[in-house]
């Protein structure tokens, strides 16, 4: 089934082109890039996890490869979402097309959006990883190990509670909530242990979606079961009267909640419709963590492929900002190159002056509007350029750009801000669809000098300025407002001593500004912070916007109101 069949015959959906595509037996397609039958654990016959002793391998195998690391981000998307998957995985296939060796390393998609606003996650057309259907529902199971590992938690740390509080827990000062792999803004906030003196110790509580919690974190940063149990130890999920720390190990759920995630540390790899190699692990949220796959993935693709194209969550403030601060420094990587997705549809949304948009308005908004919001993709391209790596515009085509919108983006990439621009139709045409941009890619990443590599701060710089430069140097606020506890909890932190680690913000994907409702480059503005606490098994600290949600909600028609199966197993409304 072709993208291009007769315009009479209905559109094929991403179901239909997958649904049509022969894939390869999964041990068949990694044999050539260095993995035997033996060094996978099997779920079918398309999808695999790695074993631990395949992961040491391969990382030796890096240490003597050159490692060409290609981070895809984008401009702030439209509720939408403006194609960040489908460009990672549509660029991996081109730099194979092209004659290179790419791997692709991206999330997995939590079942919270996939029901809510967006549908599947895992790229469309003839850009997206296969099965589709398994990869967005249920997929290997990690998800679920996550959310059982975190509940886990909280059960034990209730069960000290109301059997003796042997630890002088603060019941006003319980840090870990529960957790849920589903929308349901129900659930923010509750009340636990009612019901008289068997139902345990009555305090406030609330969920996080699993994809936001710490936990997850923990798993996509950890390089190894080793280090998962350790940064598991140390997770801070309640204070004693005293103000001292109670951390997971000192509720002793260090070793079963490891245990619960024994298989959910090793990275599935699967397949795309052109046969490459794809690692799908792992889903941290880019507006409250830090918002990209797991290290020991990108470890492991590194020692299969010369080239290894990722990507990070929402708009280049949120993803690319924590991966170069937060994941490079504490993986200890460089990258050589950053892909900016940019779409027509998403520079007329920051184009038009009102909240909320019609998208019908954008489709006929045409350039003026384009025009006009290039004020967000300017501050995007800006941004990156800050840490001294090769920015590469991807502009994402749609069906229903007109000719001159695509040119006017083209135009002002390559006349005004003097950076690379390519065309990119990965979804409609594949690897054939990307040949500009995976050249482009590839020139950036043969003129780049990782010397020239930087962070946007200094680790050991006061937790406030921390802060305060990632607000003004990234979101281009005036300054930082600390309202509520906020400062407080900054001294509490520096008690503790958190005052040398990355600092990852938690603000909303809309704007660059903690104000969703401002689009293009918003000026004149203060970030709010109204809470800063410890990630402490991650390896870095939280600071809270007052408007950002760690449980999001269903809209009111949620895509789940789209999806239907018949009763021979056939999937619609998914994708």
């Amino acid at each position: 089934m072709s993208l291009d069949d007769d315009p009479q015959d209905p559109i094929p959906t991403d179901y239909d082109i997958a649904q049509s595509t022969d894939m390869e037996p999964i041990w068949e397609l990694v044999e050539p890039w260095g993995l035997g039958l033996d060094d996978l654990q099997y779920f079918g016959e398309y999808t695999a996890k790695v074993k631990h002793h395949a992961i040491d391998r391969l990382r030796e195998n890096a240490e003597n490869k050159e490692e060409n690391l290609v981070l895809v981000t984008g401009m702030t998307p439209t509720p939408k979402g403006e194609g960040k998957t489908v460009t990672t995985v549509g660029l991996g296939q081109t730099l194979n097309h092209l004659g290179e060796d790419a791997m692709i390393a991206i999330r997995e998609p939590s079942l919270g959006p996939v029901f809510g606003v967006k549908g599947g996650a895992a790229g469309g057309g003839r850009s997206q990883v296969l099965p589709m259907e398994d990869i967005n529902l249920h997929f290997t199971g990690d998800l679920h190990a996550l959310t059982a590992a975190h509940n886990l938690i909280a059960a034990m740390l209730d069960a000290r509670l109301s059997q003796g509080n042997d630890l002088d827990i603060n019941v006003n000062d319980v840090a870990w909530k529960r957790a849920l792999d589903m929308n349901d803004r129900a659930l923010r906030e509750t009340v636990v242990g009612l019901g008289g003196e068997s139902g345990g110790t009555p305090r406030e509580d609330g969920f996080k979606l699993t994809a936001a919690s710490e936990l997850m974190a923990v798993l996509c940063l950890a390089s190894d079961l080793e280090d998962l149990k350790e940064r598991i130890s140390r997770i801070i999920v309640a204070y004693g009267e005293d103000g001292e720390t109670i951390t997971v190990d000192d509720i002793e759920a260090t070793g079963p909640v490891t245990m619960l995630l024994r298989d959910a540390i090793k990275p599935n790899v699967v397949q795309t419709i052109e046969g490459t190699p794809a690692f799908v692990h792992g889903g941290p949220f880019a507006n409250i963590a830090h918002g990209t796959n797991s290290l020991i993935a990108d470890k492991a693709a590194f020692g299969m492929g010369d080239y290894l194209v990722t990507e990070a969550g929402f708009g280049s403030d949120l993803g690319a900002e924590k991966f170069m601060n937060i994941v490079c420094r504490l993986g200890d990587m460089t990258p050589n190159a950053v892909v900016l997705v940019s779409s027509v549809r998403a520079l007329q949304y920051h184009g038009l002056d009102q909240w909320p948009v019609d998208f019908d308005e954008i489709d006929e908004s045409g350039v003026d509007a384009v025009e006009a919001g290039f004020e967000n993709l300017d501050k995007h391209v800006s941004n990156l350029q800050k840490f001294g790596v090769p920015v590469v515009v991807a502009l994402n085509r749609f069906p229903d750009d007109t000719e001159e919108e695509v040119q006017a983006v083209l135009d002002h990439c390559e006349e005004d801000l003097g950076v690379r621009v390519a065309e990119s139709e990965v979804f409609e045409k594949g690897s054939e669809g990307g040949e500009d941009l995976g050249n482009h890619v590839i020139d950036a990443v043969e003129e780049s000098d990782e010397d020239e590599f930087e962070y946007l701060y200094d680790e050991e710089a006061p937790i406030k300025e921390k802060i305060e430069t990632v607000a003004t140097e990234i979101y281009g606020a005036d300054g930082v407002k600390f309202t509520g506890g906020a400062l407080d909890d900054i001294d509490r932190m520096q008690d503790l001593g958190f005052d040398d680690v990355p600092v990852c913000m938690s603000k909303t994907f809309h704007s660059f500004s903690d104000d969703a409702s401002k689009k293009g480059a918003p000026e004149g503005w203060e970030l709010e912070i109204s809470e800063v606490y410890p990630s402490a098994g991650a390896g870095f600290i939280v600071a809270l916007t007052a408007d950002a949600l760690t449980m999001p909600g269903l809209p009111q028609r949620p895509a789940a109101a789209d999806m239907d199966i018949d009763e021979d197993g056939n999937i619609s409304g998914l994708f």
